[in-house]
């Protein structure tokens, strides 16, 4: 189950229709759109400023948001994708953006719209990537503009996925069978059994 954090009065709102995972944390000042996924050991802290996420935001397992104190909240649009183990501090991502695994996105970056930023790229503070560009590499440098209607078809893919692997795990919760607790595979067969 995901832990919900009041922190200094400010409690998450969420749309409809989100999805929560085992291990996320979502604190304070956070705003979230309709049909939004947090995955497994997410951590989004809104203690020190504002994170606002739109509709059909995937933020998959492992990310980290978190803001500059004061100075730099995060934005994210409609229908993007954050891949596993990504991290963004006070950063503005817009809408379509896909940020690809393991990639770092500093403060005060701004993302374009439709842009893609590849697995294991490091956004350097203040920089900004124009609607439909491709960035990879560390730092980060413009690699090409991608195709428009290829990025949309590719992010839209994206955020569609997540929401349809929410409707899968809620199923699975509604049934308590479908989640054991253990710490060792024999204590998982063992409880495993006195289910059957």
């Amino acid at each position: 189950m995901a832990i919900i954090k009041t922190v200094k009065g400010l409690t998450p709102k969420f749309g409809k229709h989100c999805y929560f995972s085992e291990g996320a944390y979502i604190i304070g000042e956070v705003t979230m759109g309709d049909d939004c996924t947090v995955w497994f050991n997410a951590v989004i802290r809104g203690d020190v400023h504002y994170i606002k996420i739109g509709n059909r935001v995937n933020i998959q397992d492992g990310c980290c948001l978190h803001t500059l104190n004061g100075k730099a909240p995060i934005e994210i649009g409609d229908g993007v994708t954050v891949g596993h183990n990504v991290t963004l501090h006070g950063c503005i991502i817009h809408e379509g953006a896909l940020i690809g695994m393991g990639s770092t996105i500093l403060d005060h970056a701004v993302i374009g719209k439709g842009a893609i930023v590849a697995a294991g790229a490091l956004v350097l503070k203040n920089t900004v990537i124009g609607d439909g560009e491709l960035w990879g590499g560390v730092p980060a440098h413009f690699i090409k503009k991608v195709d428009p209607e290829q990025s949309r078809e590719l992010n839209q893919g994206y955020a569609q996925h997540y929401v349809d692997y929410s409707d899968w795990f809620r199923e699975a919760d509604s049934n308590p069978e479908n989640t054991i607790e253990c710490t060792t595979s024999e204590e998982f067969s063992e409880k495993q059994t006195q289910n059957d």
